[in-house]
């Protein structure tokens, strides 16, 4: 059986990705009636995973280390491969992943100035090295990203009494360290990543996912 396909979505939050995500799945169900896409999101997506991510996101966590909160997303990572991940591809089913490497390396490795080599021997040694066959890379300006993320994190703890806006706490310095360093992620693997850059609105966003994604699939040999 063919490997499946695998689709990471990355950017800071208030992107859209997870808008799109699901635009994205929506899509993929009409033009493949009987399978539906892999969803999953790091952290998270396992049950050790969506602990994690409760630990790593909550604002009361404030005092973890930069390497500590590394090593926790790595910890996520290499058990969404292992149960989530690993098993659909080998089924020959699409994955749509939130969030994957390029994540660690522009939060922790730039934002905490970790650097990339880490975060990249890291992946190497706990993730096999599994690479997205494609990467979608939103990417607004960072104050209309930040506007938004911290917006949704206030009504999401206002409605569901979730927090997950440790983040969102940080400074813009630290924001405009993420942005430069998936800048240039992008540069450095054309191959395997497709940025969409610039305030577009949601359905150029779409529109620019889907050509990408469509030109996968038929390179992948699957055009439905």
């Amino acid at each position: 059986m063919p490997r499946g396909l695998f689709i990471t979505l990355e950017g800071l939050d208030g992107s859209g990705k997870t808008t799109q995500i699901r635009r994205l799945a929506a899509w993929l169900k009409r033009r493949f009636p009987c399978e539906e896409p892999v969803l999953t999101r790091q952290p998270g997506g396992t049950e050790t995973g969506d602990r994690i991510r409760s630990l790593v996101l909550d604002s009361l966590s404030s005092r973890l280390a930069p390497l500590t909160e590394m090593a926790l997303m790595f910890a996520d990572r290499a058990q969404a491969i292992a149960e989530v991940i690993q098993p659909a591809l080998d089924q020959g089913r699409i994955v749509i992943c939130d969030r994957f490497t390029d994540s660690t390396e522009a939060y922790q490795g730039g934002g905490r100035q970790l650097g990339s080599q880490p975060v990249l021997e890291l992946h190497r040694l706990l993730c096999a090295n599994l690479q997205p066959d494609l990467t979608l890379l939103l990417l607004p300006s960072l104050e209309v990203s930040l506007e938004r993320a911290r917006r949704r994190n206030q009504r999401t703890a206002e409605q569901e009494g979730a927090d997950e806006g440790r983040f969102e706490q940080e400074q813009d310095a630290f924001y405009r360290r993420v942005w430069e360093k998936y800048r240039e992620i992008a540069a450095r693997e054309p191959h395997r990543i497709v940025l969409i850059e610039g305030d577009l609105g949601l359905d150029e966003v779409q529109e620019k996912i889907v050509e990408a994604v469509a030109a996968r699939l038929i390179a992948h040999g699957n055009s439905g």
